[in-house]
């Protein structure tokens, strides 16, 4: 991109000028009648300082982004194209054409309408920066991710195994990581913990073993903890087993997996995994997990992100940071405290806080159940792949329910997370009941629920009655499609990842849409693509290349708008954040391509040349 200035006509044809031109019979008239023109310049010159009302503007720091194709998406409905967007200060002043949007600015500016000069002395006049994106870029609203867990995800790529295949490609991966820290390779009391496991993609797609870690003298008698790709499930190693010791037979809400004999194997399901001892906070690990997260997520275009998990140590580390410094990203927080009984004093409440007003703590984070990976989302029937389970309810119905109406009455948002049939149809009686008090308003709550995976189908239509807000995943269809309708069977899974019904029940078309990051990939592309397609990274799915359940797919206008202001509607700041509308906060991506009309498979090669947050460009070059 580069600034468009205005360029100077050699004559009135609009040919170049040239000194054997300007001799010519038919310039000479010309010339005399500018030569007035060349001698007040110089008189102007002369007594600069006696005529500085006649400089220009210089210090403005306004400008414009345009496309020449009009490709400036801005998921406003009234103008959802536009050739240009003027940023002052950290708002967005103005859209529109260039040439309206020019003298509009024009006429803001100081002596704006009492002088007005004529070539060659406009150059005087103020003059708007204009910066054009490529041929083949767009510009969309600052993009959101309304579910996603930041520190988490530095924490993963820390020691990621999202890729490995086996239970022995594992072990390769934390040894190599054992040799490559001398600090742990000297140091076997140094914890080893890492995230991204995932048995289903393994053969014979079971649990793996404690004693698995002993089978490699690197990692014999250390302390490993590894999270599952959901985060709903640890694998630990014996040496853990061994710090944890004596552990419970039963776990309310949770489940410790045991062998034949009643021997605990390592894994540790959901509110089991409570039992697991490890490292405390640490905000030297906090900084660094933060600045890797923020990193990664402006570099993919993210300018928002809803935290799904604060617990108070991470709200308050994020406090003081952005007391400190302006934070890179704009970050809404849902607090969390593991306890049954009301902690909504513990965490502050905090409405676009710090340098830059980038954090918002307003919302909580409850849950309900486990995630069907791990056999944990609670069912309404049993699993159809496993009859012996129907999940698990990791909080019984009436300490949830009055909790939710404490947290309510408190002015706190409440975000749940369901994922099975029974924990979404739990949770939507729970915000029937307390929606028939009258002094409830669901504008006011926006109650919320993340993930909303797997519902009935009157269920669905449940929450559009209600008012209340599913949080949707769209790699999570994508992700589990290949055994979710082993685990549900043929008649649950037409409830199940239903987007397109969900956003059809919404009263107000409301679908946020998020990844679960570091669950899922941290690129909002990947979520977009899932979304209109229906199919993995690799174009196929269960069902072929035409998506699986088609039907349930978003349009692109859908899931850009689920990605801006439907996130931003779930989050109280629909009025500020979420379409490039005139005062709106000026965050905004330019991607070098359109991904609103390319085919569906060119779709995930866009790259983001700029992220802007608040007029700021913080990721590339306008």
């Amino acid at each position: 991109m580069g600034s468009s200035q205005p360029t100077k006509p050699a004559n009135a044809s609009g040919q170049s000028t040239s000194a054997t031109s300007i001799n010519s019979p038919q310039n000479r008239s010309c010339w005399a009648r500018s030569s007035w023109s060349l001698a007040l310049l110089a008189a102007l010159g002369a007594t600069a300082a006696t005529v500085t009302w006649l400089k220009p503007v210089t210090h403005s720091s306004d400008y414009a982004v345009c496309s020449a194709n009009r490709t400036i998406y801005t998921v406003d409905p009234g103008l959802p194209n536009v050739q240009c967007i003027v940023v002052h200060d950290t708002l967005i002043s103005d859209i529109g054409d260039l040439e309206d949007i020019t003298l509009r600015w024009r006429s803001e500016m100081p002596l704006a309408g009492v002088i007005h000069l004529p070539w060659p002395f406009d150059f005087l006049e103020p003059s708007l920066k204009v910066l054009n994106i490529q041929p083949n870029s767009i510009v969309v609203p600052g993009l959101t991710d309304a579910h996603a867990h930041m520190l988490h995800y530095g924490f993963k790529m820390n020691l990621n195994l999202e890729d490995c295949t086996s239970v022995d490609d594992v072990l390769n991966h934390l040894k190599a990581y054992v040799i490559s820290h001398p600090d742990i390779l000297g140091d076997p009391t140094r914890w080893i913990e890492g995230m991204g496991w995932d048995q289903n993609r393994w053969p014979g797609a079971q649990y793996p073993h404690a004693d698995d870690f002993d089978r490699e003298p690197l990692l014999r008698g250390r302390r490993i903890s590894l999270a599952r790709i959901d985060a709903h499930a640890s694998w630990v190693s014996n040496r853990v087993l061994q710090l944890a010791a004596p552990l419970p037979e039963n776990v309310d809400g949770g489940l410790i997996i045991r062998d034949k004999h009643g021997k605990p194997t390592g894994i540790f399901v959901d509110n089991a995994m409570d039992l697991v001892p490890s490292q405390s906070f640490s905000e030297a690990r906090a900084i660094e997990y933060f600045t890797r997260a923020a990193s990664d997520a402006l570099a993919v275009g993210l300018t928002s992100v809803h935290d799904a998990f604060s617990v108070p140590e991470e709200i308050q580390f994020y406090k003081k940071l952005s007391e400190t410094q302006k934070l890179p990203l704009r970050l809404y927080l849902m607090g969390n405290v593991n306890s049954e009984d009301y902690w909504g004093t513990q965490i502050p409440r905090l409405i676009q806080h710090g340098f830059g007003e980038r954090l918002t703590v307003r919302s909580v984070k409850l849950f309900l159940d486990g995630a069907l990976g791990s056999s944990g989302a609670a069912l309404l029937e049993p699993y159809s792949d496993d009859p012996s389970t129907s999940g698990i309810m990791r909080v019984r119905p009436e300490v949830l329910a009055k909790l939710v109406r404490k947290f309510s009455t408190d002015g706190w948002q409440v975000n749940i997370h369901c994922i099975g049939d029974r924990a979404n149809q739990v949770v939507l009686d729970i915000y029937e009941d307390i929606l028939a008090n009258a002094s409830f308003c669901i504008d006011a709550l926006r109650p919320r629920i993340e993930h909303a995976q797997i519902l009935t189908l009157d269920d669905i239509k449940r929450t559009g009655k209600l008012g209340v807000i599913p949080s949707v995943q769209p790699t999570h269809a994508t992700s589990d499609m290949w055994y979710a309708e082993d685990r549900l069977g043929p008649k649950r899974i037409l409830g199940a990842y239903a987007y397109r019904a969900l956003l059809n029940a919404s009263p107000n078309r409301v679908l946020p849409l998020g990844s679960d990051f570091p669950v899922e990939g941290i690129n909002p592309l990947l979520g977009f693509y899932a979304a209109v397609s229906r199919l993995s990274v690799k174009g196929d799915s269960p069902h072929g290349s035409g998506g699986w359940y088609p039907s349930e797919r978003l349009t692109r206008a859908e899931a850009l708008k689920g990605m801006t202001l439907d996130a931003a509607y779930a989050s109280f700041s629909e009025d500020i954040l979420g379409s490039l509308s005139i005062g709106k906060k000026a965050d905004f991506v330019v991607l070098d391509r359109d991904i609103m009309t390319v085919p569906m498979d060119d779709i995930l090669g866009a790259k983001v040349t700029a992220t802007v947050i608040d007029g700021e460009v913080e990721y590339g070059n306008l």
